[in-house]
């Protein structure tokens, strides 16, 4: 087992089809190949599904090579820690139980390699949206989470997510150019870094990968997404940056 620390998120597997989802998963699968000897721990920041859905006894049937990778890392002793996306909000026991994986619902301050790192998926932070925090509501509520997994067979259930998570995301539209300060992200993490201080932030959702200092020493970090591009951070002797997977 390595000592550096891995960060990734929105691959969106599922999206936009089974064809092009397939080839994305088999390059994330090469780029876990590439890193698993140098991890630590793995950090899954969030919409790496497209959309998921888990019931007490059923599960989707795709991405097995994905889960594979996964258990073939923690059988290794990579720690994996996955934070649940506005895509995959409904990851509730499944990668616990079966592959020992951390799973957190909001945004977690870490010391890693001595450094102090923040980080989380990143919707709904820092916009200040009510029409966002009525869907959070709607998706998180217990009553209606139960009402949809008892009153809807998998099979409608996942057709009626899907058809819902096509419409929503960036993989076929112009991404809004970065905004600096006017970031919503940027403006959570300066509304909370007096109270949480941290060496950087780590976000994905946004789609577009950012690596620059808010302050001095301290950084924000994007992680972008993997529809054209392979994005991911990488922290190691207390360095943290952005890079690329090629392969």
């Amino acid at each position: 087992m390595g000592q550096k620390y891995f960060f990734a998120s929105d691959f969106h597997l599922g999206a936009p089809e089974k064809e092009i989802s397939l080839e994305r998963e088999k390059r994330i699968i090469r780029w876990l190949d590439f890193i698993k000897d140098d991890a630590k721990a793995v950090f899954l920041l969030g919409d790496i599904f497209d959309y998921w859905y888990e019931w007490k006894h059923v599960v989707p049937k795709y991405f097995y090579r994905f889960f594979t990778k996964l258990a073939e890392l923690r059988e290794q002793g990579v720690e994996i820690h996955y934070f649940t996306g506005n895509h995959d909000v409904w990851q509730y026991h499944y990668l616990k139980d079966e592959f020992g994986i951390n799973v957190w619902t909001e945004p977690r301050l870490f010391e890693l390699d001595g450094k102090k790192i923040f980080c989380g998926h990143g919707d709904g932070l820092g916009s200040g949206s009510l029409g966002y925090a009525f869907i959070k509501w709607v998706f998180t509520n217990r009553v209606l989470q139960f009402l949809f997994t008892n009153f809807f067979h998998p099979n409608v259930a996942m057709q009626i997510g899907y058809s819902w998570s096509k419409r929503r995301h960036q993989y076929d539209r112009e991404i809004f150019p970065f905004q600096g300060d006017k970031e919503h992200i940027i403006k959570y993490i300066r509304s909370i870094m007096k109270d949480t201080a941290a060496d950087c932030y780590i976000f994905g959702h946004r789609h577009l990968e950012a690596d620059i200092f808010l302050e001095e020493n301290v950084k924000y970090i994007n992680t972008g997404c993997w529809f054209k591009s392979s994005p991911y951070a990488v922290l190691c002797n207390q360095n943290i940056r952005l890079e690329y997977f090629g392969g």
